[in-house]
């Protein structure tokens, strides 16, 4: 979308299809007022283009533009409610209008072709969006952040994705950017006018604000695992020999039964995958077929399927029968997991224990006991699965975390530069090197905010909305 496409007006759906109590078209630019004039017949008989901002206002959806009274001539499509928000305080900073149908298919794809055929077009994937953005009223980190909520799968990837959008993240980069900017500028003056009475540059104070700039950008860096954690999450999968438990362990972890669980060996043919909710991290965990020697081409594909998964694992939930010896099955995963991640469980607690623990501490830091069928110290597995995954350290809210790829990438270049730029000062090389190195690394703080873009980037980031956001 280029920049003369802020004159359209645009519309779609923007609550997801199919049969629900409510379903919401909305329309934002300068015809949306006109646009619902010729389509809303309100009970009072006055035009949306009078209403006042942030008003909701009872009415019908009617194709018959011209008449404004109700009557049984009118083609009325569907009983609304319809909100006004005015130019400039609202979403996109433009004119809108949402009308709140009833959320079946048909009325609100005939609603929202009424509104078509009246001179709106059909928005783009994300333009709603892209127009707050374009429009200033937030920047490109901000935006991005808006997707982040959409796709939040904990309270805690909810809450990091809030304070951006907030601007947490921007209003750090700022000061950065400022603190780069207001250096450079020196720099510069010192070498476009070295006969100018403008007084030498103290390269020691110079170096001070960059050294500061460096370790701030790195400690944004830091957090960027614990920050893709909370936004991605990470897959664990539960593997062991037949009849170990597995099922009921997902079962448990899930707190629901999932799993079909039966004393017969083999019960699980195919991997089953569910995301749940551990301490803040989503965890998509996949609970797979047994690993033993195949007996048939199912129980083989069933294996294969298993091995793919657990090689693709960030973690290993290594499940063994405490109420068994360990056999060459258990040996087997024990060897072919060595360079994994692994979580030893040992299950069936509530039975007599014949499990040879001290084979299993030679290999492994920790084993933690539970009972999946009766749920007995899950909570335990769920707080070392959290430790695993980020320390058992981080809190959503402890400081400005950084999960976006594109944002952590620009972050470790601007780090690069900043770090040459030190380098530079260092080994008394010319401050056009230095100036050079600061230029770079505050077009890559542009570029996370979107004062630098190209329309291949945007596309490429708002593609990814749904058409109604």
């Amino acid at each position: 979308m280029l920049k003369a496409d802020l004159n359209d007006t645009i519309a779609a759906i923007a609550t997801p299809v199919g049969e629900s109590g409510i379903g919401i078209v909305r329309i934002s630019g300068g015809g949306a007022l006109k646009i619902a004039d010729q389509i809303f017949t309100p009970k009072d008989n006055k035009k949306p283009s009078g209403f006042k901002t942030y008003t909701t206002h009872y009415g019908w959806i009617v194709e018959n533009s011209k008449l404004r009274t109700l009557n049984s001539k009118l083609n009325i499509i569907d009983e609304v409610i319809l909100t006004v928000m005015r130019a400039p305080k609202s979403y996109t900073k433009e004119d809108i209008v949402e009308i709140n149908c009833h959320g079946g298919i048909v009325a609100m794809r005939r609603v929202l072709d009424l509104v078509l055929e009246s001179g709106a077009r059909l928005a783009e994937p994300g333009e709603f969006t892209k127009r707050a953005f374009l429009n200033g009223r937030i920047d490109l980190a901000q935006a991005e952040a808006v997707l982040d909520i959409i796709r939040a799968k904990t309270d805690s990837a909810l809450e990091i994705s809030t304070e951006q959008l907030r601007g947490a993240l921007s209003r750090e980069l700022n000061k950065i950017g400022k603190t780069i900017l207001d250096t450079l500028s020196l720099l510069e003056a010192n070498i476009d006018f070295p006969e100018e009475e403008i007084g030498e540059v103290d390269l020691k104070a110079v170096r001070q604000k960059l050294l500061k700039i460096n370790q701030r950008l790195k400690d944004i860096l830091d957090t960027s695992r614990r920050g893709r954690i909370l936004r991605e999450g990470i897959k664990v999968v539960i593997c062991g020999k037949p009849n170990v438990g597995k099922s009921s362990l997902l079962n448990a972890l899930l707190k629901q039964e999932r799993s079909i669980v039966t004393p017969i060996a083999g019960t699980t043919r195919d991997t089953i995958e569910e995301i749940i909710d551990i301490k803040g991290v989503p965890i998509r965990i996949v609970d797979t077929a047994g690993i033993i020697e195949p007996k048939d081409l199912v129980e083989k594909k069933a294996v294969q399927r298993s091995k793919k998964y657990m090689d693709r694992a960030d973690l290993v939930i290594l499940l063994f029968d405490g109420s068994r010896k360990l056999s060459r099955e258990d040996e087997i995963l024990i060897s072919k997991l060595k360079k994994k991640q692994v979580l030893v469980a040992i299950n069936k607690i509530d039975l007599k224990q014949k499990i040879q623990r001290e084979r299993l501490n030679k290999g492994f830091a920790r084993a933690i006991d539970i009972s999946a069928k009766k749920s007995r110290n899950i909570n335990l597995l769920e707080e070392a699965i959290a430790d695993l995954a980020y320390g058992g350290k981080i809190k959503a809210s402890e400081s400005i975390l950084v999960s976006n790829q594109r944002h952590i990438q620009a972050v470790k270049e601007a780090e690069k530069l900043i770090a040459g730029s030190l380098n530079s000062l260092d080994n008394k090389l010319s401050l056009e090197f230095v100036a050079e190195d600061l230029k770079e690394a505050l077009g890559y703080i542009d570029e996370i905010l979107g004062r630098r873009f190209g329309e291949d980037l945007l596309d490429k980031i708002f593609g990814d909305f749904c058409i109604g956001k």
